[in-house]
């Protein structure tokens, strides 16, 4: 059985940091890409990271240089170091796996976490 649980969300102020990760079960682990979205209340799900086992990673333009995603395979587990967050970081943060297409679109991941809460104040 496919199984994707985040953790690490939390309240922090901005300027501040915190490393969500994303434990994933083997069988969808190790296929094309992993990533992380976000959506914000009232908003659509955005992409903000992706690794894919073939290539490099990619960011969205709105985190560039302050988040960095990385991967543990000993752990199965999908990290994203968050720095300096803002106000406008807040949001529910999503790992994705199991990518097709273009693997940048939501509807491009076929198995999907419940979410962690990511709440900055300013």
């Amino acid at each position: 059985q496919v199984q994707v649980a985040e953790s690490g969300g939390g309240s922090v102020q901005s300027g501040g940091s915190l490393t969500l990760s994303c434990v994933a079960s083997e069988d969808t682990y190790y296929k094309n890409c992993m990533a992380w979205f976000r959506q914000a209340r009232g908003g659509e799900r955005e992409m903000v990271a992706r690794s894919c086992s073939l290539s490099s990673q990619r960011y969205a333009d709105f985190v560039k240089g302050r988040f960095t995603i990385s991967r543990s395979n000993a752990k199965n587990t999908l990290y994203l170091q968050m720095n300096d967050l803002k106000y406008e970081d807040t949001a529910m943060y999503y790992c994705a796996t199991d990518s097709d297409g273009q693997a940048w679109y939501p509807a491009d991941y076929k198995n999907w976490g419940q979410g962690t809460q990511v709440t900055v104040s300013s």
